[in-house]
C-alpha cells in the first residue's frame, strides 16, 4: 500500500491516518485476519480525541511528537518518544493542551493467545524459533540480507 492510499480524515482538530481498522468514522482498506488497529493521530493545540478500543483487547500508544496529556485530564503530560501500554476499558482518551501538534500512533488488537518467548528483540513462539531467528540474523539470510551493516544502539550485543 502506498502512502497516498491510507484512508485519513480531519474531525474538529484531529487528523487520524487509518492504516488498519476503523477511527473518526473512516475505516482502512486494509484486511487483517486478526482484528486491529493502526492509527495515526495528530491533534491541533486543544483538540480533545475519544478513540474506542474493544475491552479485550490489547494496546498502546507511542508519542512521536509534542505532548499529550492521555487517560485523564488531570494526569501528568507524556512527551515524545515514550509509550504508553494500555489496560483494559473503554477506549483512550488524549488531549493536546500544549501550544504545538500532538503527534502519535496507537496501535491495538487482539490477543492471539500463542506462547511468546523473547531474546533481545527477537520475538517468537518457541525457543527452536528464536535460534533459527538469530541463526539467520547472524548469517544475514531469511529476510536479515541487509543487516551486515546495521548495528544496534542497544546495550545487548548478539
Amino acid at each position: 500500500m502506498l502512502s497516498k492510499d491510507i484512508a485519513e480524515t480531519m474531525v474538529d482538530g484531529i487528523k487520524v491516518r487509518v492504516i488498519a481498522g476503523e477511527a473518526l468514522g473512516v475505516k482502512s482498506p486494509i484486511y487483517t485476519r486478526t482484528p486491529t488497529m493502526y492509527l495515526d493521530f495528530s491533534l491541533k493545540p486543544g483538540a480533545h480525541l475519544q478513540q474506542p478500543i474493544p475491552k479485550s483487547w490489547n494496546a498502546f500508544v507511542y508519542i512521536l511528537e509534542g505532548e499529550g496529556v492521555f487517560g485523564s485530564q488531570k494526569s501528568q503530560p507524556v512527551t515524545s518518544h515514550h509509550i504508553l501500554l494500555l489496560g483494559s476499558g473503554d477506549g483512550l482518551e488524549a488531549w493536546n493542551k500544549s501550544s504545538k501538534v500532538l503527534r502519535f500512533i496507537l496501535v491495538g488488537g487482539e490477543p492471539l493467545g500463542e506462547p511468546v518467548v523473547q531474546f533481545g528483540p527477537f520475538v517468537m513462539n518457541t525457543q527452536e524459533e528464536i535460534d533459527q531467528t538469530i541463526d539467520d540474523f547472524e548469517n544475514y539470510t531469511n529476510g536479515f540480507e541487509k543487516a551486515r551493516h546495521w548495528r544496534s544502539e542497544s546495550a545487548l550485543d548478539y
